[in-house]
C-alpha cells in the first residue's frame, strides 16, 4: 500500500468545516479580539487626546508664561498700549541706513 493513497483516501475533505461547535468557538475569538482592537484604539484616541492637552497646556505655561513673567520683571513691553494725546501718530522710525555693498555680500 502507498503512503500516498492511505492519507488521500481517510481525509474527507469536509471535515474540517463540518464541526459547528468548533466553527461557533473560533468565530466567538474572533469576535472577542475584533471587539478588543475596537476598545484598544478607542482607548488610544482617547488617551492621546487628554496627554496632548496636557503637554501642549505645558508648553504654554512655560514658553509664553516664563515669557511673560521674564519680561514683566525686566520691564519690557513688546506693544506700546500707551496713549498720548501728545502724539500725532504712533509709527515708529525704523532707522534703514544706507549700507556699504560690501556688507550684503557677507551677512551670515
Amino acid at each position: 500500500m502507498d503512503l500516498l493513497s492511505h492519507y488521500s483516501n481517510n481525509i474527507n475533505p469536509g471535515d474540517y468545516r463540518s464541526n459547528t461547535a468548533e466553527n461557533a468557538e473560533v468565530k466567538q475569538i474572533t469576535a472577542f479580539f475584533t471587539g478588543l482592537k475596537k476598545g484598544m484604539n478607542s482607548f488610544g484616541i482617547n488617551i492621546s487626546l487628554i496627554i496632548n492637552s496636557i503637554l501642549l497646556l505645558i508648553v504654554y505655561l512655560l514658553g509664553v508664561g516664563l515669557t511673560s513673567i521674564v519680561a514683566k520683571l525686566i520691564g519690557k513691553h513688546f506693544l506700546e498700549t500707551k496713549i498720548s494725546k501728545n502724539e500725532k501718530t504712533y509709527w515708529t522710525d525704523l532707522n534703514l541706513k544706507k549700507k556699504n555693498i560690501e556688507e550684503y555680500y557677507r551677512q551670515f
